[in-house]
């Protein structure tokens, strides 16, 4: 709702500002002209009722799922399981005086460095300018996996991951920043039981025809299993799914946390809090469990899960921060992310096309086509 008075419009227009557009995400501004909402990057306009009503229908269901995170949180809290964050603290010691922190007026980015280290652009918008902060109010991190591949590694392996791709723009980008990017690790255990619903097919002739039997299962496990250092990403600003797809990481190399791990790369700050992790938490730890016992079930064609009865038991949470190598960069108007595990080299991301190699390679293709074609027609008029 806004008022629609002078006054009004100005606060509105100033606050659509925080919209984002449903075509590419890019930021929305309120077109006086128009009277719409306008998208500067993909050409994009949309009716203010169009993008409030969004909004609200994203609002309710955030509300809903927030509502059912929370009763959960209640029970648990109520039944004295809820995560351990006891162990944690703010106290930095004497390692504090040599960090500083910047904030990326673009994004949000709250981003850590040693002291050497000069921060001149976020990871994760690619906006050239970052703001000097003052470094408080955040926990110490309990642990560090430091770096094993370096910049050119990383350089290295998306050359490899964009190679003979000739639609990719010859104007593309290799900014590779290196970027902790935090962690809450959870410990717990998990018990409880596991339907699933099992097929074994087999193959026989009979005359000319090939018969296939598929015979059709109920398989149930049970059993317990403890996990540790469950790991859920804590920045917003790092798509979840990209974390998910550049995992696992070997905690062999953790390393209790030392700011001697942080010169030439940044660290991103936490900006999403335990207790807004606990449901992706529960999620992950209770998918541990129905993967461990779906790996007993052996010996049939495919395998499903039909239902579940999972109980937690909720341990210890850790703060770590984990290497990756972060490559963001605009390709008319949109944003590309690209993310790499700092220690294993794994690697996520989306390519942009060039419009202007896509033509040229489709002409490249069709004009020897279409010279043939001709030939080929002129001799059978012959």
């Amino acid at each position: 709702p806004y008022d629609k008075s002078e006054k009004g419009e100005k606060s509105m227009a100033n606050q659509v500002t925080n919209y984002k557009c449903p075509a590419c995400t890019g930021p929305l501004r309120f077109d006086s002209a128009t009277g719409k909402l306008q998208c500067d990057f993909c050409g994009s306009s949309y009716e203010v009722a169009e993008i409030e009503k969004l909004y609200q229908q994203k609002d309710e269901k955030a509300a809903e799922a927030k509502q059912k995170a929370d009763e959960k949180a209640e029970r648990a809290v109520a039944d004295g399981d809820d995560w351990d964050t006891s162990g944690m603290s703010s106290d930095w010691g004497d390692e504090a005086n040599g960090i500083k922190a910047y904030t990326c007026p673009s994004c949000g980015a709250e981003l850590l460095c040693e002291e050497t280290t000069a921060a001149t652009s976020c990871p994760y918008c690619g906006n050239p300018t970052v703001v000097p902060g003052q470094f408080s109010g955040m926990l110490k991190p309990d642990y560090i996996l430091p770096f094993k591949l370096g910049k050119q590694d990383a350089i290295n392996a998306l050359k490899r991951h964009y190679r003979k791709k000739p639609l990719l723009p010859s104007t593309f980008s290799k900014a590779i920043k290196g970027v902790y990017v935090p962690f809450w690790m959870f410990d717990g255990s998990a018990e409880g039981s596991v339907r699933f619903h099992a097929t074994q097919s087999y193959t026989h002739t009979s005359g000319d025809y090939e018969i296939t039997t598929t015979d059709h299962y109920d398989v149930r496990r049970s059993g317990s299993i403890s996990f540790s250092q469950i790991p859920v990403d804590a920045s917003s600003k790092m798509p979840d799914d990209y974390m998910d797809s550049i995992e696992p990481y070997d905690y062999d190399d953790l390393k209790p946390f030392s700011s001697a791990y942080l010169p030439g790369y940044l660290a991103d700050k936490y900006d999403v809090s335990v207790e807004d992790s606990r449901a992706r938490a529960d999620r992950r730890c209770e998918g541990s469990f129905v993967a461990a016992m779906e790996g007993t079930v052996e010996g049939y064609t495919s395998c499903s899960v039909k239902e579940e009865n999972i109980r937690l038991k909720r341990g210890k949470v850790q703060y770590a921060l984990m290497p990756v190598w972060i490559l963001n960069t605009k390709w008319e108007g949109k944003d590309y992310l690209f993310a790499m595990n700092g220690q294993t080299g794994k690697l996520v991301g989306n390519l942009p096309v060039s419009k202007k190699r896509a033509l040229g390679l489709f002409s490249a293709i069709a004009a020897p086509l279409l010279a043939a074609a001709i030939s080929l027609g002129l001799l059978l008029m012959r």
